[in-house]
Order: structure tokens, then C-alpha cells, then sequence
């Protein structure tokens, strides 16, 4: 039996924004959410402002140009809001 390891600094690769939650895919293939409503200033953007989002590094953390906003794929992963 092989244990599949974790990822130690997952990536993300792509971000969507839906009404109430956000949505990254991680290249890992896993694909992780949280409510928008951690984020006030996701929470209270246009759709418009939340589809201008730009990788961080590696995909370790993604950013919002417009909004000053910043999150780290780990930091999501954890629960951090």
C-alpha cells in the first residue's frame, strides 16, 4: 500500500469567485472554498473586480490589484479568514 503525501506548499492555479464563496484549484488537484463573507473586501467587490485576481509566487497566494487584497493558499487551506 502507498500513503499519498500532501503537498508541503500547495499551489494554486486557478481562482473563481461565485455569489457566496471563493474557489481555488490547487495543482495538486485539489480544489479548496471559503464564504466570501470572511473577506469583507471580496465580499463587498464587483464581479468584475473579483475575476482581476493575479498568482502570488508559485501560486502559493493570489492577489486582488484592485481591492489591495491578499490571501495565501495556505492560510485557506488552515481555515485563516
Amino acid at each position: 500500500m502507498s500513503i499519498l503525501e500532501v503537498e508541503r506548499n500547495p499551489q494554486a492555479h486557478t481562482v473563481k469567485c461565485t455569489d457566496v464563496a471563493i474557489v481555488v484549484e490547487l495543482h495538486d488537484g485539489r480544489t479548496i472554498s471559503a464564504p466570501l463573507v470572511w473577506f469583507p473586501k471580496l465580499a463587498q467587490a464587483s464581479k468584475e473586480q473579483l475575476e482581476n485576481w493575479q498568482l502570488l509566487g508559485d501560486g502559493e497566494g493570489i492577489h486582488w490589484p484592485e481591492l489591495d487584497e491578499d490571501l495565501s493558499v495556505a492560510g485557506l487551506l488552515a481555515g485563516k479568514h
